[in-house]
């Protein structure tokens, strides 16, 4: 983890917890090590107390920890990728490994142009409840590798399984993961990325609603939290969301006089325009110097 802050501790924490329940079949190989990169010793002292001898925390020293990996997930913020990735030897140690960027608005060519062409650069956009292995990740792979990494043996680490099902298996092991061209990414970022916050936003505005009719906070929080909860399952399950609404939208029923209310606000476009103004940001973060 070049870089450990909160995302990639979010990864770091998920994979760690999915590996009591690895199968000893399984085909991919399963990390035996792991190797934090952070820069004040307080976050190396937050690091070790969380996981204790399970990682390896490397304080000023990331090109130790990178020569010392197979595959690194870089997790800096978008603004340090560069002078990172350009520090001193640090295009020799990553040379013929996996490079998986979680840096929002950072392009796989922007990367690639740091690191040079040995090395095989992709980008995944995990969200936070990967942390308790329900996150959401987005996997986008170059559209067109040069020669020599089209075809990059990760030093030995994946010599079978390709590096496709390799970081498939990562991010699968904290959610569900899918493969996306990266010109989506940036809208990604916006609805998976920021969705959290979107959706806590919507979550505290339920539960003040309970608590201003008579709810007790922690009961009112508890039931707007399951029904959010139950609701996005039901979506998943393949039940459309208008499905979902109309089933429950009674003539002269409670529910569409909320829904009316919530209209009056223009909520749907409020929440769609947040998700476009976090989309614009994210395609701007890559950029800033």
């Amino acid at each position: 983890m070049l870089a450990c802050g909160t995302m990639g501790s979010a990864v770091l924490s998920g994979v760690l917890d999915s590996l009591s329940s690895v199968s000893s079949n399984s085909t991919v190989p399963i990390p035996g090590r792991f190797l934090a990169c952070v820069k004040r010793q307080a976050s190396a002292d937050r690091i070790k107390s969380t996981y204790g001898d399970k990682v390896e925390v490397f304080v000023h020293n990331h090109l130790n920890a990178v020569a010392e990996s197979d595959i690194v997930v870089l997790s800096c913020k978008p603004q340090l990728c560069e002078e990172i990735l350009t520090s001193k030897g640090m295009k020799e140690a990553l040379k013929g490994k996996l490079l998986i960027s979680v840096l929002a608005g950072t392009t796989i060519k922007q990367i690639q142009d740091f690191v040079g062409p040995e090395t095989f650069v992709i980008r995944a956009m995990p969200n936070t409840p990967c942390k308790i292995r329900q996150g959401m990740t987005v996997i986008s792979f170059p559209t067109s590798p040069s020669p020599s990494n089209s075809t990059v043996d990760l030093v030995q680490v994946v010599p079978s399984p390709s590096v496709h099902q390799t970081v498939e298996w990562i991010f699968s092991q904290i959610g569900r993961a899918i493969f996306l061209e990266e010109k989506h990414l940036d809208t990604c970022t916006a609805l998976s990325g920021s969705g959290p916050a979107f959706a806590c936003v919507m979550l505290e505005a339920m539960t003040d609603g309970g608590v201003m009719m008579g709810l007790p906070f922690a009961v009112a929080q508890e039931l707007a939290a399951q029904t959010m909860q139950g609701a996005a399952r039901m979506v998943l399950d393949g039940n459309h969301p208008a499905q979902i609404r109309n089933s429950v939208s009674t003539p002269g029923g409670c529910t569409i006089g909320g829904l009316l209310v919530m209209e009056d606000g223009k909520i749907r476009s409020t929440i769609a325009r947040a998700i476009q103004e976090a989309a614009n940001i994210a395609a701007s973060l890559g950029k800033k110097r």
